[in-house]
């Protein structure tokens, strides 16, 4: 199992929803403890920044198979 040190490495296309937003969790709290320096707060908050970029790709991504699915059962049950 990956390190904290090793998740922050992963590239964002990498990560699944679920490391992605566990890492989102973690950058956040990092943040609200403000016991980073300047420069570590502005990483943090451009990495935060990315992951939820990267969770909303995945809720997307799954709206969409979600609504296809929807369609193609909607229109099997017009078929019918």
């Amino acid at each position: 199992m990956p390190t904290n040190d090793d998740r922050a490495e992963l590239s964002l296309a990498d990560l699944s929803y679920e490391q992605a937003r566990d890492e989102l969790i973690r950058v956040v709290s990092e943040l609200e403890q403000g016991s980073s320096t300047l420069e570590q707060s502005l990483a943090l908050w451009e990495r935060g920044e990315a992951l939820a970029r990267r969770c909303e790709e995945w809720l997307i991504g799954a709206k969409e198979r979600l609504d296809a699915a929807r369609a193609g059962a909607e229109a099997a049950a017009s078929a019918e």
